[in-house]
């Protein structure tokens, strides 16, 4: 019987990629999304694969979302926490509201969705999470303490979820894309990407596909000794 993946924020950019990715290595995929019903629509009637509305940030819609997926699919094997926001400042004009969202939804968001698998993953011995954390959560970025605070937390309980779930056989990793060709930076203006692909030694941007392959990767029996661990998937821009 295939296994079941949960993609949050699995209906556009790199969760879409990593839905589709998953679906063709024979996972029935569930791709959460947050709000935007027409491009949740559209990638479910291309790719046919099920989509689920709710917010991360919602401990209480987590559960009953999960709860959903596993009635219509069956338990969930692998979770993928892709969901994320950008609310960006320069850290005089954060506000309290720009810094509680994003770490609502970046970090407790991580929190509210695995805690609401690990103990059917714990009940059979078996489970994958992977968690995306960002470049910018392992050197940090101006404008940007939000999310860098976030997604360095990402990869705290990562690592702490890791030694908890070995000895179940749970494998907890996370992997870190640096600037990916999404519709999100190709909206950029050309001169600022052109200043940004200056940076990687690749000389590209990233593409989502290779974002997605990581995770199938680590989804796979083959990665069941991997625990734990970050990929950095960035081009050779930075190096831990």
């Amino acid at each position: 019987m295939s296994r079941v993946a949960l993609v949050t924020g699995g209906s556009r950019g790199i969760g879409a990629a990593i839905s589709i990715a998953l679906n063709k290595a024979g996972y029935k995929v569930a791709a959460n999304y947050a709000g935007n019903d027409e491009a949740a629509a559209k990638f479910k009637d291309e790719t046919g694969i099920a989509v689920y509305k709710w917010s991360v940030a919602d401990y209480e819609a987590c559960k009953e979302g999960i709860a959903k997926v596993e009635a219509d699919l069956g338990p969930v094997d692998v979770l993928v926490n892709n969901a994320g926001i950008t609310r960006d400042a320069m850290f005089h004009r954060m506000t309290p509201e720009q810094w509680r969202e994003v770490i609502d939804t970046n970090l407790t968001g991580v929190f509210n969705m695995t805690h609401n698998v690990w103990g059917g993953m714990r009940d059979r011995k078996f489970g994958r999470v992977v968690n995306i954390s960002s470049i910018n959560g392992q050197k940090g970025q101006a404008g940007q303490a939000n999310y860098s605070a976030a997604k360095a937390g990402d990869l705290g309980i990562t690592k702490a979820l890791a030694q908890e779930g070995a000895r179940a056989g749970i494998t907890v990793n996370a992997i870190c894309p640096g600037y990916i060709g999404t519709d999100m930076v190709m909206a950029v203006p050309e001169d600022v990407r052109n200043k940004i692909i200056a940076q990687i030694p690749a000389g590209r941007l990233g593409e989502p596909e290779e974002i997605a392959r990581c995770v199938v990767f680590l989804a796979s029996d083959d990665a069941g000794f991997i625990t734990g661990s970050t990929i950095s998937a960035n081009g050779g821009q930075f190096f831990v």
